[in-house]
């Protein structure tokens, strides 16, 4: 199965076009529909600035955003025209989480941006962090640092085999069997205490590789570092492009609890990375 409806969260940053490109790419390679969808984050305006300005917040949160999706409108615009499938852009005024969780039910891959401390997107931190647990689909994390000419050639799983990770692996499989290589990895496997089976990530792998797809299998062991390091360290030893594993939290009233090892890639992540949930 290829991905054939790409849905690709829009907001007010600078690193925008890049994840545009992105996905500009995929639906080139996966022939597929291409969305392109602005939606921000609701602005927390304190009560008391909203009962003495309320009107003038309001307004200027209204040109704020409608000069925001001219720009980019034009941006998708230009970016896709070249794009044999159909692209749609579409512009929501509801609160970006609620926007592009409705609109991921009706996609096989949405693509969205980490979240830049130091420049304001218009979408807030908790936005990527809850879509990924809650999107039912598998979310492509674009970082807002560096280039990233492809993604998907050299890729790393990042495998413990629970039941996010198996999710993951099949949700990319349309990537991996493109892939050039894809490296297997199981970190720290005798901890975690999953069912890995007497090699580590030897399971998967052959499942992999009855897809066609070319795999190497390994694992990795560290007292000192914890997994999330481990796996950025082995992806840039490796020049991997892209890493695949699973989301580990979940979400409550007022509360997100996130696995570590996910904290870590999503704040820390220098690639893209797929997770699903």
């Amino acid at each position: 199965m290829d991905y054939k409806t790409i849905l690709v969260h829009l907001d007010a940053g600078k690193r925008v076009e890049q994840r545009i490109k992105i996905a500009t790419q995929f639906a080139g390679t996966f022939d597929a529909h291409l969305t392109g969808l602005f939606a921000l984050s609701t602005p927390r305006i304190p009560s008391y600035a909203l009962a003495e300005a309320g009107t003038v917040v309001a307004e200027a949160e209204a040109r704020y955003r409608a000069e925001a999706v001219r720009n980019l409108q034009a941006t998708f615009a230009t970016a896709t025209q070249q794009t044999s499938r159909g692209c749609e852009f579409r512009a929501s005024a509801r609160d970006a989480l609620a926007a592009v969780q409705l609109s991921a039910r009706y996609a096989d891959l949405v693509i969205v941006g980490q979240y830049d401390p130091e420049n304001s997107s218009g979408v807030d931190r908790i936005f990527i962090e809850e879509l990924v647990l809650t999107a039912g689909r598998p979310v492509l994390i674009v970082p807002y640092a560096g280039r990233f000419s492809e993604v998907g050639r050299r890729v790393l799983v990042a495998w413990n085999a629970g039941q996010e990770a198996a999710r993951a692996v099949t949700d990319a499989l349309p990537l991996l069997a493109r892939a050039s290589n894809v490296h297997v990895v199981a970190f720290d496997p005798r901890k975690g205490g999953s069912d890995h089976g007497d090699i580590p990530g030897a399971d998967i792998a052959l499942v992999l590789a009855r897809h066609g797809v070319k795999v190497t299998v390994a694992q990795q062991q560290s007292d000192d570092i914890d997994v999330g390091n481990q796996i950025l360290s082995r992806a840039a030893d490796m020049q991997s492009d892209l890493i695949v594993m699973g989301a580990y939290g979940h979400s409550r009233w007022r509360e997100l609890i996130l696995g570590g090892v996910t904290r870590t890639l999503l704040d820390t992540m220098t690639v893209p990375v797929l997770m699903s949930h």
